[in-house]
């Protein structure tokens, strides 16, 4: 019994110090997140260059992550890199707390692992299968939706860099300001189209996983690659829902980043991805270290490159 007990404490305590670790890998990639953040918003503050595409096409280039990154450094110095990283690490977090608590209610906690897959039937492979997909689904959802608020005061502080405002400055000051002016709806800004990609990217990836393994993949080792490989591959192809869900946090607020001409006022996510698709700019951000665009858009006296053909919400 204290053998068992034991070897439960022992597991609870290194996930809490591999958590830790995401935590501090999340801390120092932040400026970089920070400027994707931007980057998704549609905030281009450095004029793109002409250049040429793979094939020779003739193309405007835009900075890559790490001149972005440097641009926000020298207008806001290093520790202004880290705008918006305290909500980000408090919704991480309240994500594993809320999200263990609610596995735990749902006796969902106890896993066990098979030594060796061959030792088990396919009713039993497919039992466990659904089983550790009914787990992680539950971890992800109730992970996201208690962090969201935090997620969202996080993306507003990071988008008052493009009208300089202070309206998001702390924690608390920011759930007064939401709290305020759009009610509770102002926490969970774009939740849905999160919460899809995620739990679309996760029930594909598994689902293929499963059936690549069972039917085609043997070896261990190219199993694991398999994984990491599926997991790349769906999260590209769903990467736009998560742009909109970072228009969406921030379309309707006080921030000018949130409102016309920047942007305009979505009724819901689906005018959003409506907006967005329309202008072929659904994903933003997917590439980070060479990014071009197709037209010059025009710039304005303060070095913002407005939304293009933003006008017609005038």
């Amino acid at each position: 019994m204290d053998g068992a007990l034991s070897r439960t404490e022992n597991t609870e305590v290194n996930s809490w110090i591999k958590f830790g670790m995401r935590l501090g890998v999340s801390a120092a990639v932040h400026p970089f997140e920070y400027s994707k953040t931007l980057i998704q918003l549609g905030y281009e503050p450095i004029a793109a260059i002409p250049s040429t595409s793979w094939t020779g096409k003739p193309i405007l280039k835009l900075p890559n992550i790490f001149q972005y990154t440097g641009h926000i450094k020298r207008i806001d110095g290093f520790y202004g890199c880290y705008r918006g990283l305290a909500p980000k690490l408090v919704g991480s977090v309240v994500a594993m707390v809320v999200s263990e608590r609610v596995v735990e209610k749902l006796g969902l906690n106890s896993l066990e692992e098979s030594k060796d897959d061959t030792d088990m039937s396919e009713e039993d492979e497919y039992a466990q299968f659904k089983l550790h997909l009914k787990h992680d689904i539950v971890m992800a959802v109730s992970g996201i939706v208690a962090s969201h608020p935090f997620h969202v005061i996080s993306v507003r502080m990071m988008a008052q860099f493009i009208g300089r405002e202070t309206l998001y400055r702390s924690i608390a000051g920011s759930i007064a300001e939401i709290w305020k002016t759009e009610g509770i709806g102002g926490f969970f800004a774009g939740l849905v189209p999160k919460l899809l990609a995620e739990v679309a990217c996760l029930v594909l990836t598994s689902s293929t996983i499963y059936i690549l393994n069972k039917y085609l993949i043997k070896d261990k080792l190219t199993r694991q690659y398999n994984s990491g490989m599926m997991q790349f591959g769906y999260s590209s192809l769903l990467y736009p829902m998560l742009v909109v869900s970072t228009c969406s946090a921030v379309s309707g607020s006080r921030l000018m980043a949130g409102q016309p001409p920047i942007m305009p006022v979505y009724a819901n996510w689906v005018d959003c991805w409506n907006d967005l698709q329309a202008r072929k700019e659904l994903k933003r951000g997917g590439s980070l270290l060479w990014r071009s665009q197709i037209k010059r858009s025009p710039s304005i006296s303060t070095g913002f490159v407005p939304l293009p053909t933003i006008a017609r919400y005038q």
